[in-house]
């Protein structure tokens, strides 16, 4: 692959795109009176460790309909600069979303990537990302890279390094979107070096 050829590039949103760990905790705040904050997220299920609820089918029921009747994933806010990173890999790369959401969450979810013009024709809602062939994925879930890896061996994957993942082999770590562009374009090796 040459770094001028248009790759389609498999997106996840919370976590990469959309801070769902500040959403749910400020939401979890007001609801509860509870001082959390999103650097207390360390482990991927910090729901059941962080708050009240024993399991998380406790967290998505309350998720369901926490944001003033709507779901916790219609109001998150984007991290600072992923949109503008997403519109300028737009230029040169196919985006395809790729995201993992409840039922529950769906119309939510395409209403907030109209609102924040997400610079994308192709939306998959999916729980088994690999169906979806891209030449590049990022994603943040160990779950998702471990099985992106096995069942896409011709794609690149990077592991968007957060505090509750850790390194996947088959993977590359990118830390800001600015990386994984550099990354993407061929402007650092495989191996996550410049």
């Amino acid at each position: 692959m040459s770094a001028a050829s248009r790759l389609r590039l498999g997106i996840d949103l919370d976590g990469v795109v959309a801070d769902f760990n500040r959403g749910w905790i400020d939401l979890y705040n007001r609801d509860h009176g509870t001082d959390l904050h999103p650097d207390d997220v360390v482990i991927w299920d910090a729901p059941t460790e962080l708050t009240h609820f024993e399991h998380m089918g406790e967290f998505w029921e309350w998720a369901r309909d926490a944001a003033d009747g709507r779901s916790i994933f219609r109001f998150l806010e984007p991290y600072p600069g992923a949109v503008e990173a997403l519109r300028r890999l737009a230029a040169r790369h196919d985006i395809v979303i790729l995201t993992t959401k409840p039922d529950f969450a769906v119309h939510d979810t395409y209403e907030w990537i109209a609102e924040h013009g997400l610079p994308t024709r192709e939306v998959h809602i999916l729980d088994d990302k690999a169906r979806v062939a891209c030449d590049v994925y990022l994603d943040d879930a160990v779950h998702n890279l471990e099985r992106l890896v096995a069942a896409r061996p011709e794609a690149r994957v990077y592991r968007y390094v957060r505090p509750w993942n850790r390194p996947v082999p088959g993977t590359i770590p990118v830390r800001d979107f600015a990386e994984f562009a550099a990354a993407v374009d061929g402007h650092i090796s495989p191996t996550g070096t410049r």
